[in-house]
């Protein structure tokens, strides 16, 4: 094989990035654009998709350019995305029919609620490994045909087609010849049932979405089509496809079960790896396919739990944007080092309420302990011991619903080059924390499902091996006292519940 780099389109929430890899696994090129946010009403977020289309595409070439590669350079493409957003197009011309509803978006929640008060819930988490949440696609898709003029009349004539991000990029790329999605994205639609790997008649009947809109499910690691020569200058093989959570663990090789990531970032996601059959958590955690490789049947999935924690990264944007006590997130870091401890002052950063394992919509803010004698440092410290005790607290779960110790915890994201927060980490689970070399773990993941579609890896031994630790945080508290700070926590979270509850109305 004579070429040299694959390429990963990284596309996100608020920007689309690209990135080269050589055969080592380095960074050879990086391309990055942010797109504009629509809020067209409170707690509605939307995305113009032709605008992700014409940024990513951008930055592809970008990338390529400041990797000095051309198409003739790049053996496959690799495709990660937020997960969730949703939107639907006609099949004739690509055209969007409306925005993207976006996976923030809350609109859907009253029919969430009613799926729930009709007694759905437990049905929809036993097929779907998710709990009933506006969050998922599957709504998302039932608002778009129920609320856009003509749409459903359409869908029923088989004129639109419907897709997630990855979706609409396959469609885009190969100049809409593939209506395709891998399992790691299906199972995030509230749609897919993760058991027979395949949509559920009985889901798509009670959510009434005509099943000719959904795309086919091809494995997240195989060659579903080829980009459009004049797009990148050559018909590349598009072979990798993961939703960015799923793809960040497969880029942190945590190909055995009980391995697990967190990403800190403006929350945290905690992925764990549980092997070859799904978990059901006794946590409210979700169960979810972390990928689907080649089989005689089609594929063979690998699963995860997955935890949520809301507030993270934007706790620290709150002490410096709200209480201005610091001017750059990076200070959050000394400040918080200049005292021993938080002389007993948590944070519980409920801001928007808390998710698994409370999902407490009504919780809120909490700063409790504070004394005469507290500073802002206390405060910051308190603020970044609560992003390691909320996933103290998930993984916790993670363990107990897996049957399965943890016995390191990989990190990426933002927030884990805090290396006082990866301590505190390490501290709070009694295991080591480990860095990797390379940051980009999520582009690094759909690189790496690509890259082994076509040979350029010859393995996941391979492509696992080339995972270097940049560091590791060793946990030094006796188990006594990480048991005692946890009890602590338990108790200042228990005071932030249901807060908003009574609150009075205006």
């Amino acid at each position: 094989m004579t070429t040299e780099f694959v390429l990963a389109l990284d596309q996100g929430t608020t920007s689309s990035r690209a990135i080269v890899f050589d055969r080592a696994g380095a960074v050879r090129g990086v391309g990055q654009r942010e797109f504009r946010q629509h809020y067209p009403r409170p707690g509605w977020v939307e995305h113009d998709a032709m605008e992700i289309w014409h940024s990513q595409l951008e930055v592809a070439r970008e990338a390529l350019r400041n990797a000095g590669a051309t198409a003739a350079d790049i053996a496959a493409i690799g495709i990660t995305n937020q997960r969730e957003t949703t939107l639907i197009w006609e099949r004739a011309t690509g055209r969007p029919l409306a925005r993207a509803i976006v996976w923030q978006d809350r609109r859907t929640a009253p029919l969430c609620e009613q799926l729930l008060a009709d007694g759905h819930g437990d049905f929809l988490q036993q097929r779907t490994g998710l709990v009933v949440d506006a969050y998922f696609s599957g709504t998302k898709l039932a608002w778009l045909l129920d609320h856009v003029p003509g749409a459903r009349q359409q869908a029923e004539r088989g004129e639109l087609v419907f897709g997630t991000i990855d979706t609409w990029l396959i469609w885009q790329l190969t100049g809409g010849a593939v209506h395709s999605t891998d399992p790691s994205n299906a199972s995030r639609t509230m749609l897919y049932d993760i058991h027979r790997q395949d949509w559920s008649d009985e889901i798509l009947a009670l959510l009434n979405i005509p099943r000719g809109i959904l795309p086919a499910i091809a494995p997240s690691s195989a060659e579903v089509g080829r980009a459009l020569p004049e797009l990148l200058g050559g018909a590349i093989p598009i072979a990798g496809v993961a939703g960015d959570q799923q793809a960040a663990t497969f880029g942190q090789a945590c190909f055995q079960p009980g391995m697990a990531k967190n990403t800190y970032g403006t929350g945290c996601f905690m992925l764990m790896n549980v092997g070859d059959a799904p978990v059901q958590s006794d946590n409210k955690l979700l169960s979810t396919v972390g990928w689907g490789l080649p089989a005689q049947d089609g594929w063979r999935s690998t699963y995860m739990l997955e935890g949520g924690v809301f507030m993270a990264g934007a706790a620290v944007q709150w002490l410096r944007d709200g209480l201005g006590i610091i001017q750059h997130s990076e200070d959050v870091e000394p400040l918080a080092a200049s005292v021993a401890d938080t002389d007993d002052v948590f944070m519980v950063p409920a801001f928007a309420g808390l998710g698994a394992p409370h999902w407490d919509p009504y919780a809120r803010g909490t700063l409790i302990g504070v004394t005469r004698g507290t500073t802002r440092a206390h405060i910051a410290r308190a603020t970044l011991e609560s992003i390691a005790l909320q996933s103290a607290e998930l993984l916790t779960c993670m363990n107990a619903d897996s049957g399965i110790p943890l016995s390191e915890l990989r990190v990426d994201g933002g927030a884990s080059r805090n290396d006082l927060l990866m301590q505190m980490q390490a501290d709070l689970l009694g295991v080591p924390v480990v860095r990797p070399r390379v940051a980009e773990s999520t582009a690094r993941g759909a690189a790496g499902l690509a890259g082994l579609a076509v040979g350029f890896w010859r393995s996941m031994d391979e492509f696992a091996g080339q995972w270097e630790a940049e560091r590791t945080f060793e946990p030094r508290w006796p188990a006594e006292l990480r048991e005692a700070r946890m009890r602590r926590w338990r108790q200042a979270v228990a005071l932030s519940k249901g807060w908003a509850a009574d609150a009075p109305k205006p």
